[in-house]
């Protein structure tokens, strides 16, 4: 009898926590393609996503190529392309993001993700929302928040300190978007810059995190993100998990 009893009870531990466990709200695929100066941050931020996915009863479906993107995307609420160089998908793969887009699917766009040659993919640089010129060293400087309604923007202070390549844009397709944070230039220097290159100033208006709706989907960018560590950093976590949620539900805005 106390056999009986003791193998029903580790049959018991067996299924409780399968049976506790939520169902996911959403699968979000994530894309972190390596490359020559990102992927030391890859099994760092995969930690933290997959954390973030069970703390929010998120499925994460992570992949280290554009792979995914020459099959059916249908059950994703959002693409995250974190870090990865668009400009190594294939024709196809490029072609599979844009039918995913225009078919009503999702993105979030992080850090190196956000740079493309000009006139590589004209398509992928108005999902972006702006063009990438350059950026100086790393520095640490004063990120504001723009836009306090935006879930991205919930688990940050008014003014943060922030140590990253803070990237510089441009606008040559005129896409209009909504500034979520942005960085004070007086409190770095942007000229500060590696020999041979050139350091510019963007002035007021240096976007540093935003969103827009593009094609018929939503699109959350941030260019913060460089460094390892970061993806182990509460406040940097807090805001890729507004990013991810608004992109992938459309809710949380708070107007």
């Amino acid at each position: 009898m106390n056999r009986l009893l003791r193998a029903l009870l580790a049959l018991a531990a067996l299924l409780l926590p399968a049976v506790g466990r939520a169902d996911p709200q959403f699968t979000l695929l994530v894309i972190a393609a390596p490359s020559k100066y990102h992927y030391e941050y890859i099994p760092v931020a995969r930690e933290s996503l997959e954390k973030l996915g069970r703390l929010h009863a998120f499925a994460v479906d992570w992949h280290k190529d554009g792979a995914p993107l020459d099959g059916d995307l249908a059950r994703y609420a959002a693409i995250l392309l974190l870090n990865t160089p668009a400009d190594d998908f294939s024709p196809t793969q490029r072609v599979g993001l844009e039918h995913y887009l225009q078919g009503g699917g999702n993105a979030v766009v992080v850090h190196r993700a956000a740079i493309l040659p000009t006139g590589v993919w004209p398509w992928y640089e108005k999902l972006v929302g702006r063009t990438f010129i350059n950026h100086p060293m790393i520095q640490t400087a004063v990120v504001n928040v723009l836009d306090k309604g935006f879930p991205a923007a919930f688990g940050l202070p008014d003014h943060w300190l922030w140590s990253d390549e803070f990237y510089v844009t441009s606008n040559p397709f005129d896409i209009a978007i909504h500034r979520v944070l942005g960085v004070d230039e007086a409190s770095y220097d942007p000229t500060r810059i590696w020999p041979g290159q050139v350091g510019h100033r963007m002035g007021k208006d240096h976007p540093e995190a935003w969103f827009h709706r593009y094609e018929k989907g939503r699109v959350f960018v941030t260019l913060l993100g460089h460094e390892a560590e970061m993806y182990r950093d509460d406040r940097y976590l807090q805001h890729l998990l507004g990013g991810i949620y608004w992109a992938a539900t459309g809710l949380g805005e708070q107007r």
